[in-house]
């Protein structure tokens, strides 16, 4: 049987239609294959969402394209955001490519690959109209056994100045209730044991749909459909979050006490200019009232520094908020143009010395942030769901508690005690680093 090599970049919204591709290959009798050397096909779903990311994929794909150079007979495809982004532009600039496939183009995969290799294609680029996923079709899960994603929509509605989502992935699109509520069922039976939400916002989530189909009523439906011990949310836009979803939070253990909320600012003036539906003040209420109903909630968020139009006193108001409200994870990066985008054209932009000298800034206050609110975890027992053996060495365990995601927060290093991958288990914490825990198992 013929292999592909499949290279997923980006979000993990993106690797599910990385998984939903690997599925319907598979399917169609392709065997998926580690050493590019091995395969017939070599694939890379892109990312396009900022410009380091198009970077990145471009690097990939000029690395896979080596082995064209050696194998002319391989097909190298690329799909994903940068396809969808530059579409007919990529003809003449990556000239080693066969076949690009644009965001929506996904579950014609197998169908594009006969074509190509029929050599029955009428054009170089493929740009479908939009695709909405559902729970019938084949997806192979490549995370490990114990956790997946669940991507509730796709597109989003909120147009931040600065965000080409929108036009690279449309409007806003729900799945409907009972086909997510399959897909979960479906995903616990292959042993998923933490099922994490996303989408671009998952607070709009039915919106399209009328207002009986929202996101409060899709965690219901998930737990009384489902035994998942674990349920995560991630990206949900501020002031998005109702009363409704935080009450059922603080009443069902198994929705994680963790939102991550993408605060992108604490600034009014930026916060404006990037098209954000909220101000300061607004921020400070949602955390207060979300910690009066979920005292023991893990907070996350994302924080943009160098936005066009930012002043020193901007970051030091930024600065201050998180001094104040401290977050549990916070994850800060540096404005760059996006070609298109309305925040392009905006005067006073910053420059990069600007960019990274705040960066630096604000990641020391939130370090020293971090590292106070960790010490609070010294003493207690927490759940943690065991990841398999240290990636820092072999003689410690690897697992998170309830308050760290996959991916993107610290971990807890067990140096005592015995678990296998997916299990859940008590840990005494019994040190707090600057990003990770340290605990041991108990009997």
């Amino acid at each position: 049987m013929a292999g592909f090599h499949l290279v997923s970049l980006g979000c993990p919204k993106n690797l599910v239609d990385s998984e939903l591709m690997f599925g319907f290959l598979e399917q169609a009798g392709w065997v998926s294959v580690e050493d590019p050397e091995q395969a017939a096909i070599l694939l890379v779903n892109t990312c396009g969402f900022i410009q380091s990311a198009v970077e990145e994929a471009i690097d990939e794909i000029l690395e896979l394209a080596r082995w064209k150079q050696e194998y002319p007979d391989k097909l190298l495809i690329v799909t994903g955001c940068v396809v969808q982004r530059y579409g007919e532009e990529l003809i003449s600039e990556l000239p080693e490519v066969d076949l690009f496939i644009g965001t929506e183009g996904c579950h014609q995969i197998v169908a594009q690959v006969n074509a190509l290799i029929a050599g029955k294609l009428t054009g170089k680029v493929y740009l479908p109209g939009r695709f909405l996923m559902d729970s019938s079709m084949p997806r192979r899960i490549s995370t490990p056994f114990y956790r997946s994603w669940l991507k509730i929509t796709e597109g989003c509605n909120n147009r931040c100045s600065y965000c080409m989502i929108p036009s690279i992935r449309g409007e806003l699109r729900s799945r409907g209730l009972p086909d997510l509520i399959q897909e979960a069922v479906n995903l616990e039976g292959l042993g998923v044991r933490e099922l994490t939400l996303v989408a671009q916002d998952l607070t709009a989530y039915g919106d399209d749909l009328g207002p009986s189909t929202n996101l409060p009523a899709l965690l219901r439906g998930l737990l009384a459909e489902s035994s998942l011990p674990w349920i995560r949310l991630m990206y949900l836009y501020p002031s998005g979050v109702s009363e409704a979803l935080l009450a059922l939070m603080a009443e069902q253990p198994r929705i994680l006490p963790y939102m991550d909320i993408p605060f992108q600012h604490a600034s009014d003036p930026v916060l404006r200019r990037m098209n954000r539906h909220y101000t300061s003040a607004d921020l400070t209420r949602l955390i207060d009232r979300t910690r009066s109903a979920i005292p023991h909630v893990a907070l996350r968020s994302t924080m943009m520094v160098g936005f066009p139009g930012e002043t020193e006193n901007d970051v030091l108001t930024l600065a201050q908020f998180l001094r104040e409200s401290r977050l549990d994870h916070v994850g800060v990066f540096a404005y760059a143009n996006e070609s298109g985008s309305p925040s392009e054209k905006l005067p006073h932009q910053c420059s990069e010395k600007e960019k990274a000298d705040r960066l630096d800034f604000i990641l020391g206050v939130q370090a020293e942030v971090s590292a106070a609110i960790l010490q609070k975890y010294v003493g207690r027992v927490e759940s943690v769901l065991v990841e398999g053996l240290s990636q820092e060495t072999e003689l410690l365990l690897e697992g998170r508690t309830r308050y760290q995601a996959p991916e993107i927060d610290g971990c807890v290093y067990i140096n005592a005690g015995q678990a296998m991958p997916g299990d859940i288990v008590q840990v005494r914490i019994t040190e707090a680093q600057i990003y990770d825990l340290v605990g041991e198992i108990l009997d």
